[in-house]
């Protein structure tokens, strides 16, 4: 019994062993793949990505900024910052300096979404984001607002987002019934709301509506959504 006892606490040792032995060469092999992130910048792209690839990292230019500091094409910022550690093969995104602001924000309101963002990409801009608002009586496409405003100084991102202007939807209202009712007042009752009259049948021919006639069915049904000025039309007997 003591022999039995013996084996088991030693098998439990030597997999304890076996187990710390184990993730120790896993935490030496994960690190052993790492490396300090290099310092890219105020570098030209060229010589940056030279560097990056010497210690193992892939780079990506991937936005653009005015920067009265870093001179125009060099390394303005980077991401993972310098002296991190990160595993060889990691993406080195970074952004590149445009300079100083040299170029004037112009002023797009009241154009089309089409002229202004001609206007814009010919001083050198783009466009960045192009949102939609519903105004009563608007032109459709023209812009309304812009960001950053006209003339606008400082700015750091050469991009100008629009707000442009489409025209409201046309008003809706829920069909009331008219059945049971004679066709005179539901008449008077869609005059004075704004609609039409359509087409009116008697189902019970030869006889042809009068005032007098009461509606058994109505276009459209009852409940539906209908604009404003829509015509309705009704069978009666």
């Amino acid at each position: 019994m003591k022999s039995l006892f013996r084996f088991v606490l030693l098998a439990l040792v030597l997999l304890v062993v076996a187990l710390v032995s184990a993730l120790t060469a896993m935490r030496f092999a994960i690190h052993g793949r790492e490396t300090k992130v290099p310092d890219l910048v105020g570098k030209a792209p060229a010589e940056a990505r030279r560097i990056a690839e010497a210690s193992g990292f892939d780079m990506v230019v991937e936005r653009q900024y005015f920067s009265p500091t870093v001179p125009e094409g060099k390394i303005l910022s980077q991401v993972p910052a310098a002296g991190m550690r990160v595993r060889r093969g990691w993406q080195l995104r970074v952004a590149q300096s445009l300079g100083p602001q040299r170029v004037e924000i112009p002023n797009v309101i009241g154009e089309s979404e089409r002229a202004a963002e001609i206007n814009i990409r010919r001083r050198g801009l783009d466009v960045s984001v192009v949102s939609q608002i519903s105004l009563p009586g608007a032109t459709a496409d023209q812009v309304v607002a812009q960001s950053p405003p006209p003339a606008a100084s400082g700015v750091s991102i050469p991009k100008i987002s629009l707000l442009t202007a489409q025209p409201a939807p046309p008003e809706t209202y829920i069909m009331p019934s008219f059945i049971g009712h004679t066709l005179e007042s539901a008449s008077a009752a869609l005059k004075d709301a704004g609609f039409r009259l359509g087409n009116v049948t008697s189902v019970a021919p030869p006889a042809a509506p009068s005032p007098a006639s009461i509606i058994v069915s109505q276009t459209p049904p009852a409940g539906g959504k209908i604009a404003a000025g829509a015509e309705i039309s009704f069978a009666v007997r």
